[in-house]
């Protein structure tokens, strides 16, 4: 009997805990028109924060620091979206000699096979490459479209900046809240560790932005030196999936070596991308990410990889964006108190050489 009654208690919290999880994923669902806005309005303000400081500094009031900032943010935003969908643009200008000579490519492959092995692909018709010049020029060519598609809606987008304003303007209020949040804990010891991760996760999200800018840089490099054409818009995609471990930097080396392999004469320019990458991709593992980011937040690959599953599927790309650095910051909260350590730990990496050593 005893170990019955033990049992309906753990079934009654396991219960608990599956309701629990359900109730949230459909609070992020039907509630995505504000929760998306919401979300990222909290990571760019933790960006603008030092701007908004550092006009302080400079004499400013809090009212009139965050509005500047908040503008200046906004301008750099639009100006990065303009700027992504003139490349997009301009690379399907290109997408008709590149279809003409993969159908070509197509053809030939459909011949071997099938006088090899007498074995009909079905490949001998290529692909409708108009009707993927058309697709990308279309969704490319309107920029209130994309805008929209990630934020979800107009009210979204008109939330944004406004949800950003408030934020950088009382982000003082939030080391109260997370005072409050943890009062069985010291309260002067959880406001210096609120500070410090502040401070921490400010220049986590900075870091990979930095790091991201940097790769961009030597991808293009590397791009413009083979005489690849489009290399800022490759360099671009291959710095932003550089994100997702393991897997982002394969696929962000795939499209430029494709690309390469159907516009170039010979092979050495694919293999010359690849590797090109490669050499990058070592520089921004060993070197790049370890200074400049650094090791404290880091997620362990499998939680970054099930995190943008899941995020894409919830909330799509604006779900992509947004996940990463949120389990960062859910992981730094999880550090606050003895209790919920042992989710930061779930989530973090797990350090080997320490293990070694026992």
């Amino acid at each position: 009997m005893d170990v019955e009654q033990d049992k309906l208690p753990t079934l009654f919290k396991s219960l608990a805990i599956l309701l629990l999880i359900i109730s949230i994923v459909f609070i992020l669902v039907i509630g995505k028109s504000i929760l998306i806005p919401l979300f990222l309005a909290g990571l760019l303000s933790i960006i603008l924060t030092p701007v908004s400081d550092r006009l302080e500094k400079w004499g400013l009031g809090r009212t009139s620091s965050t509005i500047l900032s908040v503008l200046g943010g906004l301008i750099v935003i639009l100006t990065l979206l303009v700027f992504s969908v003139m490349q997009v643009v301009s690379f399907s200008k290109d997408l008709e000699n590149v279809g003409e000579k993969l159908n070509s490519y197509l053809d030939n492959f459909n011949d071997t096979v099938l006088n090899r092995f007498g074995i009909e692909t079905g490949l001998e018709n290529g692909f409708n490459q108009e009707y993927l010049i058309d697709l990308i020029e279309t969704n490319g060519s309107s920029i209130a479209q994309a805008i929209l598609g990630t934020l979800g809606s107009l009210s979204s987008f008109i939330l944004l900046p406004i949800f950003i304003f408030f934020f950088v303007l009382y982000r003082g209020h939030l080391t109260d809240f997370f005072v409050n949040l943890f009062k069985t804990e010291n309260p002067e010891r959880i406001k210096s560790e609120i500070k410090d991760n502040r401070k921490l996760i400010q220049n986590y999200i900075l870091g990979l932005l930095k790091v991201m800018s940097i790769l961009a840089i030597l991808n293009s490099i590397a791009l413009f030196s083979l005489g690849i054409k489009h290399a800022i818009f490759f360099a671009v995609f291959a710095a932003i999936l550089n994100v997702i471990p393991y897997l982002g930097p394969l696929l962000g080396a795939v499209l430029p070596m494709t690309f390469a392999f159907l516009t170039m004469d010979t092979l050495f320019y694919p293999i010359a991308v690849f590797a090109c990458f490669q050499v990058i991709q070592l520089i921004e593992s060993n070197f790049l990410t370890p200074k400049i980011v650094g090791s404290n937040v880091n997620l362990n690959a499998f939680v970054t990889f099930l995190g943008l599953l899941i995020g894409a599927s919830i909330w799509g790309v604006a779900g992509m964006i947004i996940i990463i650095p949120s389990l960062a910051i859910l992981r730094k909260i999880f550090e606050l108190s003895d209790s919920t350590k042992p989710y930061a730990f779930l989530l973090g990496e797990e350090k080997i050489q320490q293990s070694e050593e026992k």
